[in-house]
């Protein structure tokens, strides 16, 4: 299949990057990840080894968009919640078993 990864188009199919991946030790993940065979492996790793190319000339989504397409499952870090902000007054009040309106 055919990908563009930092405006320069590669041939890639799933065979070829199973074996380029294959012995490569995963680096820890701290963003969007893809898995390749039982292993979880940073996106911008992943570019980096298939490519060639410097972790900086291309952006995650590039490589998520072909891994993706490639059959391989890719999955990005959850976003938190916003923490809600609560006065001290109501946290007093939810301390009492009161309610603050």
């Amino acid at each position: 299949m055919r990908c563009v990864i930092a405006r320069f188009p590669f041939d890639l199919t799933k065979a070829d990057v199973l074996h380029t991946m294959k012995g490569v030790k995963p680096e820890p993940v701290t963003g969007e990840s893809v898995t390749i065979g039982r292993r979880r492996y940073p996106v911008k790793q992943v570019g980096q080894v298939i490519t060639r190319q410097d972790r900086r000339d291309f952006s995650a989504g590039e490589v998520v968009r072909a891994m993706t397409r490639l059959g391989f499952t890719c999955r990005t870090v959850p976003t938190a919640a916003p923490a809600l902000t609560v006065s001290p007054l109501q946290r007093a009040s939810a301390m009492l078993g009161t309610s603050v309106a």
